[in-house]
């Protein structure tokens, strides 16, 4: 059987395991990895980038942590220039990019911000934005159909005007 996400999925849950591990062993806390545009649209995995305690950036919009990365790396280069030239990947397969299976991050974030914070329809966001209502449609549809990883995600920090969780109530399951 070829592989597919399973693969991809069995890696990140190895990772969530030893970091868990590690946790146990010193007593430190695991911080879930997940921003706001991945945790929206399912681009997470759970019980591995989604294990942890403190869920830090899952209100943060991926273009935001681009520039607070940035603005954190500063001068002193903390932060290889490499890291913000090449495109954003979960790097569970060879040559993976996020865009391979969502739209890119400035549209997408204007998408979810538009769908989620100010709870504007497909329609509306397709003709506010010149974006095709289809891919519109189809980021509300992983939007609505991911309600129950996040509900199974570590308490996060908010950010934004209205984060998952506390500030957004929908049912976990839903016919789609």
């Amino acid at each position: 059987m070829p592989e597919d996400t399973t693969e991809e999925n069995l890696q990140a849950r190895i990772r969530g395991n030893v970091l868990m591990a590690l946790s146990n062993k010193f007593g430190s806390l695991v911080l879930s990895t997940g921003n706001k545009s991945e945790m929206a649209v399912g681009y997470c995995t759970l019980y591995g980038d989604m294990a942890g305690g403190l869920a830090v950036i899952s209100d943060v919009p991926k273009g935001m942590v681009y520039e607070l990365s940035r603005f954190a790396s500063g001068e002193s280069g903390r932060i290889p220039v490499e890291i913000f030239a090449k495109p954003p990947s979960a790097e569970l397969r060879p040559n993976q990019t996020d865009q391979d299976t969502l739209p890119p991050y400035d549209v997408l974030d204007r998408i979810l911000k538009a769908y989620v914070e100010e709870l504007q329809s497909p329609d509306e966001i397709a003709a506010a934005y010149g974006f095709s209502v289809d891919l519109v449609r189809a980021v509300a549809l992983q939007v609505d159909g991911n309600e129950y990883k996040r509900k199974q995600a570590p308490p996060g920090l908010k950010v934004t005007s209205k984060a998952f969780s506390v500030g957004r109530r929908f049912p976990i399951a839903q016919k789609l």
